[in-house]
C-alpha cells in the first residue's frame, strides 16, 4: 500500500509563501497523476493542483498564477509552491494519487496552512 506523507505547512501572513512536500513510499509520482487538495473548516475538500504522468499540470481557478505543482521523481516527492497567500487559502492540505479506477487514493495525514491577514 502506497503511503504519502505531507510536510511544509505552517502559519504565514497574507502575501507570504510556503512550499509543501508530499513524499511517497514508492516510486509512483511520475507514473501516476498526483494531486494537492485542501479542506477548510466547514467546507468540502477541493482539488487545487494536479500533475499528470505526462508532466502537464492543472489548477483550480482560485490558485491559478499563485500556486505551482512540481515533482522530483528521484526523491519520490511532489511539491506545491504557494505564493501570494491569502487568508482564504487557510486549510488542511492533502496529497493523493489518481488510480486507474478513476478515484483519488493513498491520502496522507495532511498539513495545516494558516494565513493571517
Amino acid at each position: 500500500q502506497v503511503q504519502l506523507v505531507e510536510s511544509g505547512g505552517g502559519s504565514v501572513q497574507a502575501g507570504g509563501s510556503l512550499r509543501l512536500s508530499c513524499t511517497a513510499s514508492e516510486n509512483i509520482v511520475s507514473r501516476n497523476s498526483m494531486g494537492w487538495h485542501r479542506q477548510a473548516p466547514g467546507k468540502q475538500r477541493e482539488l487545487v493542483a494536479r500533475i499528470y504522468s505526462t508532466g502537464s499540470t492543472s489548477y483550480a481557478d482560485s490558485v491559478k498564477g499563485r500556486f505551482t505543482i512540481s515533482r522530483d521523481s528521484a526523491k519520490n516527492t511532489v511539491y506545491l509552491q504557494m505564493n501570494s497567500l491569502k487568508p482564504e487559502d487557510t486549510a488542511v492540505y492533502y496529497c493523493a494519487r489518481w488510480t486507474a479506477r478513476g478515484s483519488w487514493t493513498s491520502w496522507g495525514q495532511g498539513t495545516q496552512v494558516t494565513v493571517s491577514s
